[in-house]
């Protein structure tokens, strides 16, 4: 076999296993290990909870997610509403007070991570809660959340957002049950390897201030990996946020969230395996690294195909193989029938990573706030 079938072979199988093959690793993993999930660990009191919501020019939603957040199932005398206004032009703060927040933040403008870091430096609760301002938690949402740090070695946990208006041509929804079906299995093995914002704790003393760049979403479950402790995902905990109606609006959306990505894999030590348990760097290799990689994958493999077009058969079926994902995504704009919906979703998604790199390299480091259309 030549080095250019190695090349084609090993892009191929990659892809096709951080996509496919991992889910079913992981799968194997917790059956051959029979590790109990944690859930069960002995309750203990109830402990203090800060919810913190950063929000920027969020008058039109700000007031509800207060009033989200005071109907929740927990003591009111062990939470703590914090909003932090960062540098909002509009009625947040105002908004925000009227509604009952315990503290408002009204910050100089610095971006959401400042204004997280912010309000944990104010906060008195021994968890620290966070959501989006557009999220809405289930009422039972913080016991759920919380009722996982009865184990000691929990130092993160992130619950389920259910995406809603599902009527639009985004097939986000699909792709959190894809997403949240891989993150119950790494939570049974060794730890998430990812959160999201709309809902998810950390523990005071396991809080990491970070920089502009930084996300709490991906660098959190990493870091606490490396200190000993347990990043997990509670399903029952649930929250719900409107999504973005149009694919070409979440192709927007996940560009911005991949311009400070590589600042997280690289400039955070994602990739450095010291300190990771094995399991723990397995799936930050197969769900994050791959992941990461595949719009690469795609160039090399398509590179390798063309170089041994004429070598057989098989790679003449690839070649065909390829043009019509790209074909199918094409068609997706035109035609509603769910292949085609799912080729232009997955072209767009993997696009996104490309293009959010380019956008790094060419305007720096991200830090502005940017909320995409249609999710308030």
């Amino acid at each position: 076999m030549s080095v250019l079938e190695v090349v084609f072979w090993l892009a191929a199988a990659l892809i096709v296993y951080t996509h496919l093959g991992y889910p079913v690793v992981l799968w194997l993993l917790n059956r051959l290990r029979h590790r109990p999930s944690g859930r069960e660990a002995p309750q203990a009191a109830l402990p203090s909870v800060s919810l913190i919501i950063p929000a920027y020019d969020e008058e039109g939603v700000i007031a509800h997610k207060v009033a989200d957040a005071l109907a929740l199932d927990y003591p009111r005398e062990l939470l703590e509403v914090i909003v932090a206004s960062d540098g909002s032009a509009d009625r947040t703060a105002e908004e925000a007070r009227r509604a009952g927040a315990d503290l408002v933040l009204e910050l100089e403008p610095g971006g959401k991570v400042a204004a997280q870091n912010a309000a944990a430096r104010r906060a008195r609760g021994e968890i620290l809660a966070f959501s989006d301002a557009n999220a809405f938690w289930g009422p039972d949402a913080m016991r759920r959340l919380v009722a996982r740090f009865a184990d000691p070695a929990v130092g993160y946990v992130c619950g389920q957002v259910r995406f809603t208006n599902e009527a639009g041509d985004n097939l986000e929804g699909a792709y959190w049950r894809y997403e949240m079906a891989v993150r119950e299995l790494e939570s049974e093995l060794a730890g998430v390897t990812g959160g999201n914002g709309a809902i998810y704790a950390v523990r005071r003393d396991a809080y990491i201030e970070l920089g502009p760049s930084g996300s709490h979403d991906l660098s959190f479950p990493f870091a606490l990996a490396k200190r000993g402790m347990r990043a997990v995902y509670e399903p029952g905990a649930r929250a719900e946020e409107k999504m973005v109606p149009t694919l070409e609006g979440e192709f927007a959306r996940k560009r911005r969230m991949m311009v400070g990505l590589w600042d997280i894999v690289v400039g955070e030590g994602m990739l450095a395996p010291r300190g990771y348990p094995p399991l723990y760097a397995l799936e930050v290799a197969s769900h994050r690294l791959l992941r990461y990689l595949t719009p690469a994958l795609h160039a090399v493999l398509l590179g390798a195909n063309l170089a041994l077009l004429g070598e057989g058969w098989v790679y003449t079926a690839a070649l065909i193989a390829q043009g019509a994902l790209l074909g199918a995504a094409m068609a997706g704009r035109l035609f509603g029938a769910l292949p085609f919906r799912v080729a232009r979703y997955y072209v767009m998604t993997t696009a996104s990573i490309a293009a959010g790199l380019w956008d790094r390299l060419r305007g720096g480091p991200p830090g502005r706030w940017e909320r995409a259309g249609g999710t308030r």
